[in-house]
Order: C-alpha cells, then sequence, then structure tokens
C-alpha cells in the first residue's frame, strides 16, 4: 500500500479537489482508499488561557535552588 498526503480546501460540495502534482503521481485505474481528515474545532480557550496564566506565575521559593544552575 502506498500513501500520498495533501491538504486541500472543502467547498461544501460533494467533490473533493486533488492536486495536479498529486494527479499525476496516482495510478491510473484500480482501486484507491481514501480517508478523510479534518481538523476538530477548538474550544479549549479556557484551557489555554489557564495554562498561559500558570505559565508565567512567579515561581515558588522551593524552586529557586534551579536558578543557580544557569
Amino acid at each position: 500500500m502506498n500513501a500520498i498526503e495533501f491538504t486541500t480546501e472543502l467547498s461544501g460540495g460533494a467533490v473533493l479537489s486533488i492536486p495536479d502534482e498529486v494527479a499525476a503521481r496516482l495510478p491510473k485505474t484500480g482501486l484507491a482508499r481514501i480517508i478523510v481528515l479534518t481538523d476538530e474545532p477548538s474550544d479549549d480557550a479556557d484551557w489555554r488561557a489557564g495554562a498561559y496564566a500558570q505559565f508565567l506565575r512567579d515561581d515558588p521559593p522551593e524552586d529557586a535552588i534551579y536558578d543557580s544552575c544557569r
């Protein structure tokens, strides 16, 4: 089995566009197995904001030992 990966823009229709350079690499006949992967909508804005706030916090005093290891 050979894999050829590419990205394409979804237009809402029932047809996926294959770039010309990718189509040239495909066999002219035979079966093809198609797998479509899409990005999931990200609704983790609260998690990202919390992680960023945690990152910006001052280190606790017990971690000050690591400051001398530079």
